[in-house]
């Protein structure tokens, strides 16, 4: 009798565990694996064409797969990724020593994967006749010294110059403070938009003007919205020699350029990971920094991370 009774609990109990279980698989919700599930990642906003094709690319093979992009400043993602409202980020920089000190009190140690190499693009009106700048130029526009564009030309009769940047916590903006000004303030001329298409209408409706700009969002000729920017704008090219001789010594932020390391206004693109374990985040950075994803990077216009890029020599 006792037996009887142990053993039909046992039954309910192992009954009571299975439909817990199928209430679980029934859910619609598939299973956090490199493949499947749901999750949201924190992503740049200066890499949104790039990063929305490698989002569709990814879904599209993996059908149970749910990525949740969230476009936000450079200031914003990784504050996201300190308060841990999310697990996995893009950005165009390695977390800073003080970032990866909040990661070891939790016991993680963040993923961090290098996956392209991507360019800061300068750009002005259709009016302005100056589209070739030193290096040296560019740091003197940055700084203040320069303030009018008939500084750096006689011919040039614009007057006054305004530096844009898409928004005020940008990652183009530390990147031209990092590297260009050497941890310098920009000028008082220097103001900020409300988005990339923002920034590029209001260099295209004001003649003195130059704009800071995510190359990927001009740099893929098969996207029509990058083309529709290019028709209203002028992309500068930037020599590193102090007195150029010749145009030749000039380089837009074309691919060759960028992997020639010729163009001089280059960075990186890092996926970085904080999951715990091998989840969605995981396998969708594995994907990026592998063949599939590599070759997206390569056709919009950036240089791939893992891909040899070759670059073929015309002759004249």
């Amino acid at each position: 009798m006792i037996n009887l009774i142990i053993n039909k609990h046992v039954v309910v109990l192992a009954t009571v565990i299975v439909l817990l279980l199928s209430g679980c698989n029934d859910s619609g919700t598939p299973a956090d694996t490199p493949t499947s599930g749901n999750i949201t990642i924190s992503i740049d906003e200066s890499f949104q064409p790039i990063m929305d094709s490698q989002v569709y690319t990814f879904e599209s093979i993996y059908k149970y797969a749910k990525l949740n992009p969230q476009y936000k400043s450079e200031g914003a993602v990784i504050q996201d990724l300190l308060r841990d409202s999310t697990r996995v980020v893009v950005l165009s920089r390695d977390l800073k020593p003080e970032e990866k000190e909040v990661f070891e009190q939790r016991k993680l140690i963040p993923r961090v994967v290098k996956i392209a190499i991507d360019a800061v693009a300068l750009i002005v009106n259709k009016n302005n006749t100056d589209t070739l700048l030193t290096l040296n130029q560019v740091q003197d526009i940055f700084s203040g010294k320069i303030t009018s564009w008939s500084d750096l030309k006689p011919g040039n009769n614009i007057k006054g110059l305004t530096i844009v940047f898409d928004n005020n916590n940008s990652s183009t903006a530390r990147f031209v403070k990092d590297s260009v000004l050497a941890n310098q303030q920009l000028p008082a001329n220097t103001y900020a938009s409300n988005s990339h298409e923002a920034l590029i209408d209001y260099v295209s409706q004001n003649e003195n003007s130059i704009g800071v700009i995510g190359v990927n969002w001009i740099s893929d000729f098969d996207d029509s919205t990058a083309v529709r920017f290019l028709e209203k704008i002028k992309v500068v090219g930037i020599s590193t020699e102090t007195n150029p001789e010749t145009t030749d010594s000039y380089y837009q932020p074309y691919q060759a350029y960028i992997a020639q390391g010729t163009y001089p206004l280059r960075r990186y693109l890092y996926i970085i990971s904080t999951e715990g374990r091998t989840g969605l985040g995981t396998g969708f950075a594995s994907f990026i920094a592998g063949d599939k994803g590599q070759r997206i990077f390569l056709k919009s216009g950036l240089v791939p991370a893992t891909m040899p890029v070759r670059v073929i020599g015309l002759q004249q």
